[in-house]
């Protein structure tokens, strides 16, 4: 992983990846998850998933979100500051919305969507998986 994205983790600050079409096609490993994870990732907003890798973001409690504009994608630059709302409210089928404030202190909202079940909503307010898991045994 990036030395950026090392330091942006001492500092604990959430970060955000942007991919382009099928993200994760290739690294269904799970510690192609684990790893932005560990260093403070919170969501991957992208044009689409590879199946696979989806899930195992959704397990390790990162935010698998794609454009609901496809175009939107461009509207996203590397020193921009991105705000994911309404998660509180996170529901099956239900979007969120997403604040871009670009470095000239502009910004733009755009639409993103989700494929989150119940369960799979639990695993990201638990934080992953296996925090759900733990917290909820017996």
């Amino acid at each position: 992983m990036c030395a950026d994205c090392k330091a942006i983790q001492k500092q604990n600050i959430s970060w955000v990846i942007v991919g382009d079409e099928n993200y994760g096609e290739g690294s269904s490993r799970e510690h192609a998850a684990m790893t932005p994870r560990f260093l403070g990732c919170t969501a991957v907003i992208a044009k689409s998933f590879a199946r696979i890798h989806e899930t195992n973001l959704k397990k390790q409690g990162i935010l698998a979100l794609t454009f609901d504009n496809s175009e939107d994608y461009g509207k996203i630059h590397e020193d921009d500051q991105i705000s994911i709302s309404q998660l509180d409210g996170l529901s099956p089928g239900k979007p969120v919305e997403c604040n871009i404030l670009h470095a000239d202190k502009t910004s733009e909202k755009i639409i993103l969507n989700h494929s989150y079940n119940d369960l799979q909503i639990e695993w990201f307010r638990a934080g992953s998986a296996m925090n759900f898991l733990r917290k909820n045994q017996n």
